[in-house]
């Protein structure tokens, strides 16, 4: 399968759909690795590896974080049309689980009910990629999810449309701790096999459609305003401040993304490093093992690279904290317990020994002075 670029036309089409949504212009589209490891698993699973896929021009080894959107989309259907079955995508949005969302998993996970759930994931759902964009629309008693995916009028998209729906279905039961019928399901691609749609239907529990204008998923409105048993609603206040510290840095630049709109270079190593610790430092994850499994390194080949580089792991987690503690410290609405959390801290006394180290006082006087 080729990822060669599309024509003028469909990709000015693409990217003009894209502008529509919310999204990035295609070269700007990214896939988190966390949100593409259950595909990784699923092809290891297969007996693939994605260097061993006939995509032209080959992903890189190790694959990038985050990887090209369009990129992702194709190790899909290059995947299933060579081994891992036409129900790939089926079997992908099935291995899904919080972490694979990113922050915003876990800031729905804190929602009080599904409709703030829905909220937050429209808000929040570029940090885990840029495949497509949600929208939720109420009429007569009934809710219709939408999924947007511009990235179709480029190139075959069935396995991302069919994991994506899977991934938010098995999210959704989980959260809700039972199973929340659907009342009606379409997807744009074309009918597969009658194998495959037996699968499907049996998944979804609806008698699934093909062929539609977009992704859609219609289910009783009530459901929106049931609660979500799990949730902590003294954590959400903090994963949203993490969530959208994350989402700015996205947005002007810190993570990779240009914010002239000029394609960003390949990822150098660091950058990689420190977007990884970002993502993981509210929830005690900013480790050298998690950040090297997230990029497919062993944490010693990890440790090696970046000492040839001159900038120790260490070095990168001080850097990331500092840089967002300046932010967090700027938000009179953040306590300073709140922040040392945000920051990966046990206790607020060593994040403000490490504050005083950074700036030369403490982090009340900081706020004191305005």
């Amino acid at each position: 399968m080729s990822l060669a670029p599309a024509t003028d036309d469909r990709s000015q089409a693409a990217d003009a759909a894209a502008r529509l949504h919310g999204l990035p212009p295609a070269r700007l589209a990214r896939v988190a690795l966390a949100y593409a490891q259950p595909a990784l698993d699923a092809l290891a699973e297969a007996g693939l590896a994605p260097d061993a896929l006939r995509l032209e021009p080959p992903l890189s080894t190790p694959l990038p974080d985050p990887l090209p959107a369009l990129h992702y989309m194709a190790l899909l259907e290059a995947a299933a049309a060579q081994g891992a079955g036409e129900d790939l995508g089926l079997r992908v949005g099935a291995r899904m689980r919080t972490a694979s969302f990113v922050a915003y998993g876990h800031v729905v996970l804190s929602s009080p009910d599904f409709g703030a759930a829905m909220a937050q994931t429209r808000r929040y759902e570029g940090l885990a990629h840029d495949l497509g964009r949600s929208e939720l629309q109420v009429e007569d008693g009934q809710a219709h999810y939408l999924w947007h995916c511009p990235w179709l009028l480029r190139q075959p998209g069935r396995q991302v449309c069919e994991s994506v729906m899977a991934g938010i279905f098995v999210f959704v039961r989980w959260l809700a701790q039972r199973p929340l019928p659907l009342q009606a399901l379409a997807f744009p691609h074309p009918a597969p096999s009658p194998a495959a749609r037996a699968r499907l239907d049996d998944f979804f529990g609806v008698k699934v459609q093909f062929g539609a204008p977009v992704t859609r998923a219609c289910f009783d409105a009530r459901l929106l305003a049931e609660p979500i048993p799990s949730a902590d609603a003294s954590l959400l206040p903090l994963l949203q401040q993490h969530a959208e510290a994350l989402l700015s840095a996205r947005q002007t630049g810190l993570h990779g993304l240009s914010p002239s709109g000029a394609a960003p270079p390949a990822e150098p190593l660091g950058e990689q490093v420190r977007r990884q610790i970002a993502e993981r430092l509210a929830q005690d994850g900013a480790r050298i093992a998690e950040v090297a499994q997230a990029l497919g390194l062993s944490p010693r080949t990890l440790q090696r690279r970046l000492a040839a580089l001159g900038t120790p792991f260490q070095a990168l987690l001080d850097g990331v904290r500092r840089e967002l503690a300046q932010r967090y410290v700027a938000d009179p609405a953040l306590s300073l317990t709140e922040i040392a959390f945000l920051l990966g801290y046990a206790e607020q006394s060593s994040f403000t020994h490490a504050f005083k180290a950074w700036f030369g006082q403490p982090p009340q006087a900081v706020r004191r002075r305005g």
